[in-house]
């Protein structure tokens, strides 16, 4: 009988090899993070999760393409919405949130998160509730009675006016509420002119009392920050001979 048997071709040796080292080599390769879907809506007030953290954003800046929310929100960098779509991605922070339930007045508390929204999520500057564009105006700053109201993602829309104002921050009493999840939530006021101006970003409560960081003096942070960063990535000058 003759042997009808061929070598075995190396070509298919290598193929073989690759069918049973490609699925070990795929479990053992970080994942990518997903991608933002299109046409996936940011706005002030949306729920968004860092790893396990929940949170709620603050603004949108829509010329920048910047979002803001708490500082002690942050974590490994990656920021999602509700159904686990990527909106962007950690920048810079400050966070210096004092432990325990209460605080000296006196103490400057600064608590801010800046996100770098991905190109394909689509910026809306409106709060869930009322239809009303949330903006800007360093000219209005909060005071002592000022009507006021916050938006989490946990508590919603609740109102009130501003109890205190302290060192970088202030607080709310009169119908303000808050709980876990509302950090980093959008405190503003309404004006005469029929704008909601953002004043503040939720902080946490001390004692009975919610409290918020003031949005002039955190994003006046923010601006220095990323500045600073700016300037320390440029290339040294060159030395004179």
């Amino acid at each position: 009988m003759s042997d009808r048997s061929a070598p075995r071709s190396p070509r298919r040796g290598l193929r073989l090899l690759l069918a049973v080292v490609a699925p070990i080599v795929a479990l053992l390769l970080p994942s990518a993070p997903a991608h933002a879907q299109p046409d996936v809506v940011v706005y002030p007030g949306m729920e968004i999760h860092q790893d396990s953290v929940l949170c709620t954003l603050g603004y949108v800046d829509p010329q920048t393409r910047l979002a803001f929310t708490a500082g002690h929100c942050r974590a490994s960098g990656t920021v999602s919405d509700k159904q686990g779509n990527v909106i962007g991605t950690q920048g810079s922070f400050r966070d210096n949130t004092p432990d325990g339930t209460t605080v000296d007045t006196n103490h400057q508390i600064t608590d801010w998160e800046v996100i770098h929204l991905t190109p394909e999520v689509v910026i809306n500057n409106v709060l869930p509730v009322g239809g009303r564009a949330l903006v800007t105006d360093p000219a209005v700053l909060p005071v002592v009675g000022m009507p006021v109201c916050h938006f989490g993602v946990v508590t919603g829309e609740s109102c009130g006016t501003v109890e205190a104002v302290n060192n970088g921050w202030f607080t709310m009493a009169n119908g303000v509420v808050s709980k876990k999840g509302d950090s980093g939530g959008p405190v503003y006021t309404p004006t005469p002119d029929g704008r909601t101006v953002l004043i503040g970003m939720f902080n946490s409560t001390w004692g009975t009392l919610p409290a918020a960081v003031s949005w002039q003096v955190a994003s006046q942070q923010a601006r220095q920050d990323t500045i600073s960063a700016a300037s320390a990535s440029l290339p040294a000058a060159p030395t004179a001979p």
